[in-house]
């Protein structure tokens, strides 16, 4: 059993596809089939059932799975430490975020940490919450931005802020008049909002049912943009966070603050305290905390020690 063989068993199962998975780990597709067949018969049993347009796990290969994530991390953590011993912040650091957070955030935290550490190189993975977690405890990700989630032994979640949620109402609307919204104007509201596997409808839907509001959902997207152009179309109203509205114009749309309380969603920092933490990766870490808060401090550099 070889690295790079398991390697490849992994992007397969992460992929579903013998395809996408080559071009994953830019390697040519009959190579890697090849070497998913001599694991494969090394184990003694089929890892994946091929079927006409996928392949999924068999039980053999739910097995092995988890292992091979934790012999892949364990490799990488074991690089990097002997990486420390160079005496500089330099290696490779895997990022992820959310989607209600990576577009307004990322392009210029990325910029000015490779400013600061152009020795360092950034892999940046966008997913929703439960793909970060997942990649975060599995050693996939070293550091990632995201809302609320739960603790736990392999995830530690680092609060540094909370964001205010804003209304967006069509500029024709009667409630664009006001300078604020309360809950109680959005009664009777058509709602746009995300898919409830992003954490923000999640958290907008626990906002209305405390507030025993439940409204007609005319559209449950997967990207604010499209929101935004759904309610500069008139079709209804939405709840979205103060970030996307100061990094995207919403032309058609005007956004409302809510009188008190504002209800807000939080901003942490993701990483595996079980991990090997890089200079990197802590780098990355303190950069992150500041793009999200700015007056946040809390997170100390370790990377400068």
């Amino acid at each position: 059993m070889e690295l790079h063989q398991l390697r490849y068993f992994v992007a397969v199962a992460d992929e579903g596809n013998f395809s996408r998975a080559a071009a994953k780990v830019r390697v040519a597709q009959p190579s890697l089939s090849q070497q998913i067949r001599k694991l494969e018969a090394e184990i003694g049993q089929p890892l994946f059932d091929r079927l006409p347009r996928s392949v999924v796990l068999t039980e053999a290969g739910r097995c092995l799975l988890e292992y091979a994530r934790q012999i892949l991390a364990s490799i990488g953590d074991a690089r990097r430490c002997v990486d420390e011993l160079k005496g500089k912040i330099a290696g490779d650091v895997a990022v992820g975020a959310i989607p209600t957070i990576a577009p307004y955030v990322l392009p210029e935290l990325v910029v000015t940490f490779q400013n600061h550490y152009p020795d360092v190189t950034l892999h940046i993975v966008e997913d929703v919450t439960a793909g970060i977690t997942r990649r975060i405890e599995s050693g996939e990700l070293d550091v990632a931005l995201a809302s609320t989630c739960q603790k736990s032994p392999t995830l530690r979640v680092e609060h540094v802020g909370n964001e205010p949620l804003l209304a967006l109402v069509p500029e024709g609307h009667p409630l664009a008049k006001q300078t604020v919204v309360s809950f109680e104007d959005l009664k009777s509201q058509r709602f746009l909002l995300l898919h409830e596997m992003h954490c923000l409808s999640q958290q907008v839907h626990q906002l209305l049912d405390s507030r025993r509001l439940f409204p007609e959902v005319a559209l449950a997207g997967s990207q604010l943009s499209t929101i935004a152009n759904m309610v500069a179309a008139g079709i209804g109203l939405s709840i979205v966070p103060q970030m996307m509205l100061k990094h995207h114009a919403t032309p058609g749309c005007v956004s409302l603050p809510f009188a008190p309380p504002v209800p807000e969603r939080e901003l942490n920092v993701l990483y595996n305290p079980l991990r090997f933490q890089s200079k990197a990766a802590a780098a990355f870490r303190q950069e992150a905390a500041a793009a999200l808060s700015p007056q946040n401090s809390s997170i100390a550099s370790d990377a400068q020690q």
